[in-house]
């Protein structure tokens, strides 16, 4: 769904069905999303636990996404978040799960068409050396990307807020650009979430001027409530100006808690 403001259009918007539409069963919901006129959807790890689920239940995923007839643009690596987690990528005691799940992942994102997939950090852990948390990531990234590029898709490293994860530890824009440069793969890009780098008080516009060329992916909620834009203090018609003016041309992410999709906050 894209719209015309100004002089410039609005992006390209997808829904995120892993915290839009939830008062439907998951694999209803990219059906809905399509219903409400948008052309592609995305999910966190939509299999809970299981890193490896098996065949009928991703199949029954991708049909559900070819079915309601949207794109699938992204979708996370086992992340845990209904249990609390943030990821796998850097947690000494899951380094079998998360690389059990990089080739299913990669799997469902090569039968479906998706492009970006999110591997999110993971917390740290009490007890566990940050240093040797830092060196396990770095060296999972570089795999979970290896296997990405086999298919032309990218890895994205998002940054979170300290308020909602206070033991996910890239909590800024340069840190996450930091931990890509440092992977040493091409294909490892930055998830801006517009919502959690205000949340931290960034400044948004400089931000996307400045790491521009790193941007995988984007998205979007209103913030301090992570509610739909017009709800809190975000100026996203700006927003929306500078990413075009940086060069970025992909899709953007609704990923709020306010079921209600209004779309009066685009005119």
């Amino acid at each position: 769904m894209s719209k015309q403001a100004g002089d410039f259009a609005f992006p390209k918007f997808d829904v995120n069905c892993s915290i839009l539409f939830t008062d439907l069963p998951l694999l209803e919901r990219p059906a809905a999303a399509k219903q409400a006129g948008f052309d592609a959807v995305e999910f966190w790890w939509p299999f809970g636990e299981d890193p490896t689920p098996g065949d009928k239940e991703i199949d029954a995923f991708v049909r559900a996404i070819r079915d309601a007839g949207v794109e699938l643009v992204g979708l996370n690596f086992i992340d845990l978040i209904p249990a609390g987690g943030r990821g796998l990528v850097s947690v000494p005691g899951e380094v079998t799960r998360f690389r059990d799940n990089i080739d299913v992942a990669v799997g469902i994102a090569e039968e479906t068409g998706c492009r970006a997939l999110n591997a999110l950090y993971g917390n740290r852990v009490e007890g566990e050396s940050p240093d040797k948390q830092d060196e396990l990531a770095l060296e999972n990234l570089s795999l979970a990307a290896q296997a990405a590029g086999a298919i032309g898709a990218v890895v994205l490293l998002e940054a979170l807020n300290s308020f909602e994860s206070p033991n996910y530890p890239i909590v800024s824009a340069a840190h996450a650009v930091q931990v890509i440069e440092q992977t040493g793969e091409s294909n490892v890009r930055f998830l801006c979430d517009l919502y959690h780098l205000a949340r931290m008080g960034e400044g948004l516009h400089t931000v996307i001027r400045t790491h521009a060329a790193y941007l995988g992916h984007v998205q979007i909620a209103d913030s301090p409530g992570r509610g739909r834009p017009g709800t809190g203090e975000l100026d996203f018609a700006a927003l929306f100006e500078t990413l075009a003016e940086s060069g970025y041309d992909g899709w953007i992410g609704l990923e709020y808690k306010d079921h209600e999709l209004d779309w009066k906050w685009m005119k």
